[in-house]
């Protein structure tokens, strides 16, 4: 028994790739559509997803809460890249990417993870704890399309025409 040491969901969702894309790279609307990750907020000065940026998440999985501090690796035009950071208390690190792209149809989502470190004993004692660590497959598929949901929900910006209009949102 042990975690998954790395996946690849993808899913394509009735959305704009630009609204989508914009979700996905404000990590503060995580808590939107993940299913574990319930918050994020950046750490130091930068409030934008850039390598070295760092921000710190907030999970829930069951009875089981922890945050983790996070780095940005990528974030180059349609695609996001960050791992969690080791610590003492949290010796493993899990690099995690968010990809979109045009199809028709919409906008793929797709999303994959692999652990780049992780001690074999933490790996038992995480599938113990927490059992949906064992395959993450339905749950990660899941919050792509909530993903896509919280972009349609986006208000879009557009511009008031006539007297007095100014730009807003709708």
């Amino acid at each position: 028994m042990k975690v998954q040491a790395n996946n690849n969901v993808s899913v394509v969702v009735n959305a704009e790739m630009g609204d989508v894309w914009d979700v996905v790279r404000d990590v503060t609307r995580v808590g939107e559509w993940s299913n574990e990750c319930v918050s994020a907020e950046w750490i130091g000065e930068s409030r934008t997803a850039m390598p070295g940026a760092r921000f710190r998440g907030r999970n829930r999985n069951g009875i089981f809460r922890w945050g983790r501090v996070c780095e940005v690796v990528a974030s180059d035009p349609y695609t996001f890249t960050w791992v969690t950071v080791s610590s003492t208390f949290y010796p493993d690190s899990t690099e995690w990417t968010i990809a979109v792209e045009k199809v028709d149809g919409g906008t793929r989502i797709t999303q994959t993870f692999r652990v780049l470190r992780g001690p074999k004993v933490l790996s038992f004692i995480y599938a113990l704890m927490v059992p949906s660590h064992r395959d993450r497959t339905a749950e990660l598929e899941a919050d792509l399309h909530r993903l896509g949901d919280a972009a349609r929900a986006t208000p879009k910006r557009t511009a008031v025409s006539g007297a007095g209009g100014r730009g807003g949102r709708r």
